[in-house]
């Protein structure tokens, strides 16, 4: 059946979503310039339009619809960067400070509801709400402040792994809360089912992160589609999504798993990258849907309560992660970072809040008026957090300054990173292939370490096995920078492209570190003016996978003394002349050739420079040691190649030897050959 809409008919949804989508933009953009986390200002966003206030999106449904495939993808996401690797490593932070954190502050909540008269069960359920923080906001709020790998942000995460990984326990303890008859058995039977079920997910999850993912996701990477990774990637998180909603998980809970399962793969930085603008535009409904729950009449009208229930939100989660920490004794200043950067309630605390709601359960006991304060304070507590991890940073900072000052050293896991120099030792080459492996050998033979990027796993093997850091994915994608390390990148080289996605390539990357030079070769006709225009410091034009032109200009940049430059020079024309009277037969095959290194090829792909004289194919322009050199590459290749005349390429000399007669042949004019 087909619909067809009359003239100056639009979409019943479209009005919401230009709405939806240009607010959320422009508000954050706002926040953007002023520099504080775009999330905070897609929720003020649903704020302005929602329902309750302008009502310029009225139907709820539709926003609904993509805010839940929102979540879902926003927390697989977050489950590809939550690698069972990056676990082992703080595991004593998940378990010991996670652990501690959740359990107490379920336990405090507990208590506090059931000393206002609630049930056990009501407090254990508004303890679940509370516990967890936001994952998207504190993840994006340490990588802001460069403390990921600092003592306070692996706290911080290794908490907020803890929190993800609880909510699959609590997701199946909730309906056994549920005080109806229909709750589904509660009970110590109850418990240990649903911990018996949690057990099993997760190991579902685990076996087939290890045994069935990486080859899967190899197979597809191998037909170096953009698209169908893409689309194999989304089936993946909403499949497993839509599997465990069967299973009685939550679909956004099991889209988190898929994450995980994900991240075991070597393409997971692939597919962050491929999937992340996706991403973006679905947490920003899903971030805007959130506060169009807000009715800010409510808000004005219990403003005392909304505010009390901040607060206490506040200091509750603030003295039981100070205590967390305590246990895991990181000193003052990196618990009082990585609590304050933990008060606020997270967007999970949604996902329960749902699954409570549809048994019966509600935040307090206090029905719709609770759900409506739970969201007044998230939406507060969520804005604020830049501004609690800033005062965070203060007060850590005022601790050691004062510990100093008693004369004891301060903890070195602050907020504020430790100068340590520049740090910038690394070469970053985008795409494998001829030239890049020729320049990587290069590279290597000059002690100077190499990134690749790279889409095809094939290369990105080979790259690997030459001992090459190797990130897979898309070299203009921020997550594959981000794990490139571009604080550690000296220079940039873009050598595996054609002329417009080099310039493309080029604009990116100068956007992303506008202080990092970048050397680009095209495989065809460079743009020159695009490229000037990306500010790339040097452009090598040639219409051949000449690579060693490229290590020569990417070694000058870096200032490093290279004993084989200009002999012979790469950029000069060998033009060799056989005197008239030879008696050789193949001067005939002699033609004019730029050599294809300034040392012996051979021997350079090695990592060697134990030549003794070098020699130029006058048919090809392959430069190979001479037979008195170990590896004897010249010959090597005339034999191979059947080019049977070399000429020499020392200073001084200007004679050719053929191979095939073994006789030499004179020039025309005794010499250096002609340029």
């Amino acid at each position: 059946m087909t619909m067809v809409l009359a003239a100056g008919e639009a979409p019943e949804f479209l009005g919401p979503v230009v709405a939806l989508v240009c607010v959320a933009g422009l508000i954050g953009a706002v926040f953007v310039r002023l520099r504080v986390v775009p999330i905070v200002g897609f929720l003020l966003a649903g704020v302005v339009i929602g329902p309750h206030q302008l009502g310029l999106v009225s139907e709820e449904a539709y926003v609904q619809t993509a805010a839940e495939i929102g979540v879902m993808l926003l927390l697989f996401t977050i489950g590809i960067e939550f690698s069972l690797e990056r676990l082992a490593q703080i595991k004593r932070f998940v378990l010991v400070g996670g652990a501690a954190q959740v359990g107490l502050t379920i336990a405090v909540v507990a208590g506090l509801v059931v000393a206002f008269g609630q049930d056990w069960r009501v407090g254990v359920f508004t303890g679940f709400l509370v516990a967890l923080s936001s994952t998207a906001i504190v993840l994006k709020v340490v990588a802001a402040k460069g403390i990921t790998t600092q003592p306070a942000g692996q706290v911080t995460v290794g908490t907020l792994i803890f929190q993800d990984l609880a909510i699959v326990v609590m997701v199946l303890l909730i309906p056994l809360l549920a005080t109806g008859e229909g709750a589904g058995g509660g009970g110590p039977a109850g418990i240990v089912r649903a911990l018996g079920t949690a057990a099993l997910v997760l190991t579902a999850v685990l076996v087939v992160a290890r045994k069935l993912m990486p080859p899967l996701l190899e197979r597809v990477a191998r037909l170096c589609s953009p698209e169908v990774f893409l689309l194999t990637v989304i089936a993946l998180a909403l499949g497993v999504a839509y599997l465990t909603s069967m299973a009685g998980v939550s679909d956004a809970l099991g889209a988190f798993l898929a994450g995980m399962v994900l991240s075991e793969s070597r393409h997971s930085a692939h597919a962050l990258s491929e999937i992340m603008p996706l991403q973006m535009l679905f947490s920003a409904v899903f971030f805007v849907s959130i506060g169009m729950l807000l009715d800010v009449g409510v808000l004005l009208g219990l403003w005392w309560l909304v505010a009390a229930f901040a607060v206490a939100v506040v200091v509750i989660k603030l003295v039981t992660s100070l205590a967390a920490m305590a246990l895991l004794r990181v000193g003052l200043p990196t618990a009082v970072v990585s609590s304050l950067l933990l008060v606020q309630i997270g967007e999970f605390s949604f996902v329960l809040q749902q699954t409570g709601a549809q048994v019966g359960l509600n935040p307090a006991g206090m029905g719709g008026q609770g759900g409506q304060l739970l969201v007044a304070v998230t939406v507060i507590l969520m804005t604020t957090t830049p501004a609690f991890a800033a005062a965070g940073e203060r007060l850590a900072r005022w601790v050691g300054e004062r510990a100093a000052v008693r004369g004891r050293a301060p903890s070195t896991g602050g907020g504020a990173p430790v100068p340590s120099g520049d740090g910038r030792d690394r070469v970053l080459i985008v795409g494998w292939g001829p030239v890049a492996r020729n320049l990587g050998g290069y590279l290597r033979a000059n002690n100077i370490p190499v990134t690749v990027t790279t889409l095809s796993p094939e290369l990105a093997a080979e790259a690997e096995e030459q001992g090459h850091t190797v990130v897979r994915g898309d070299a203009v994608r921020a997550s594959v920078l981000h794990e490139v390390g571009m604080a550690s990148v000296r220079l940039i080289v873009v050598c595996e492209n054609s002329g417009e996605e080099t310039t493309h390539i080029a604009e990116s990357l100068h956007n992303v570190a506008p202080g990092v030079p970048i050397v680009a070769r095209p495989r065809d006709a460079p743009d020159v003016a695009g490229l000037h225009h990306a500010d790339v410091r040097r452009v090598v034009d040639t219409s051949r996978a000449v690579s060693e032109p490229l290590a020569h200009t990417v070694l000058d940049l870096l200032d490093v003394a290279h004993a084989s430059a200009g002999k012979p020079d790469p950029t000069v024309v060998v033009a060799f002349e056989p005197a008239a009277e030879t008696g050789c037969p193949h001067v005939g095959e002699i033609r004019p050739v730029l050599p294809w290194s300034p040392g012996c090829t051979g021997c350079l792909k090695r990592g060697l420079r134990d030549w003794v004289h070098l020699r130029v194919c006058t048919q090809c322009g392959y430069v190979g040691c001479c037979d008195s050199s170990p590896q004897r590459h010249a010959s090597a290749h005339s034999a191979e190649a059947g080019h049977p005349i070399v000429v020499s390429a020392e200073p001084g000399e200007g004679w050719a030897w053929c191979a095939l007669d073994e006789i030499e042949v004179s020039p025309a004019v005794r010499g250096t050959p002609s340029v």
